[in-house]
C-alpha cells in the first residue's frame, strides 16, 4: 500500500513538473485522429448544401479564438478542448442519431473522445496557469458559437438541411482548428512522436 502511494505521488509530481512530460504532448497521432474526424464528417454528407440555400446561416465562427499565433498555450488547449467537447455534444443528441449513418457517427464520436483524452493531461497541467492568465476567457466565444448551432437546429426542427449545414459548419470549424493543434504539437516539441 505504501509503495502504491509513493508511486502515485511520484506520478503526480512528474506530471506537474517543469517539462510536463507525462501525457501532455500532442503527438502526430492526435493530428491523424483529427484528420480522420474531418474525413468522417465529409463522408457523413447526405444531401447537397445547394438544396439548402434557404436555410443558410452565418454562425460566426470565433476565428480569433483559434489563431495559434495569438493564443497562449494554456488558452489554446482550453479552446481546442471546448471545441471538441461541444462538437461531441451536438452529435450526441437523440436527433443526431436519427439523422446520420450510425457507423460513421459512432466513429466520429470515438475519434472526438480520443482527442479529448489526449488533451485532458494538458488541461490538468495548465490549470494554475489558466487561472492566472489575464483577459477574457476565449472559450466563452466557442460556447456561444455552439449554443447558436444547437438553437439553430432546434429552430429548424432538426431538418435534414439544418443537419447538413451544421455538419458543413462544424467540419469547417474543426478544419480551422487544425493549425492550432499543429502549433500545440510543435510547442510540445513533438516528444511523443516517432
Amino acid at each position: 500500500m505504501a509503495l502504491m502511494l509513493s508511486l502515485l505521488s511520484a506520478l503526480v509530481v512528474f506530471s506537474h513538473g517543469h517539462g510536463g512530460s507525462l501525457g501532455c504532448n500532442l503527438t502526430l497521432n492526435h493530428d491523424v485522429v483529427s484528420n480522420e474526424n474531418l474525413v468522417l464528417l465529409d463522408q457523413m454528407k447526405r444531401i447537397s448544401p445547394s438544396l439548402c440555400l434557404d436555410d443558410r446561416k452565418d454562425f460566426r465562427f470565433p476565428q480569433q479564438a483559434v489563431n495559434g499565433s495569438q493564443s497562449q498555450r494554456t488558452q489554446a488547449i482550453s479552446v481546442l478542448y471546448e471545441m471538441l467537447g461541444q462538437t461531441s455534444r451536438v452529435f450526441l443528441t437523440e436527433q443526431s442519431s436519427a439523422a446520420w449513418n450510425t457507423t460513421l457517427l459512432h466513429k466520429l464520436l470515438t475519434g472526438l473522445h480520443r482527442q479529448l483524452e489526449d488533451l485532458e493531461p494538458c488541461l490538468v497541467q495548465d490549470v494554475g496557469q489558466a487561472e492566472s492568465a489575464a483577459g477574457k476567457d476565449p472559450t466563452l466565444a466557442v460556447k456561444r458559437y455552439f449554443l447558436d448551432i444547437r438553437l439553430y437546429l432546434k429552430h429548424k426542427k432538426y431538418s435534414d438541411c439544418a443537419w447538413e449545414l451544421v455538419r458543413e459548419e462544424i467540419m469547417s470549424s474543426l478544419s480551422s482548428s487544425t493549425s492550432l493543434q499543429e502549433g500545440l504539437r510543435k510547442k510540445d516539441g513533438d516528444l511523443g512522436s516517432p
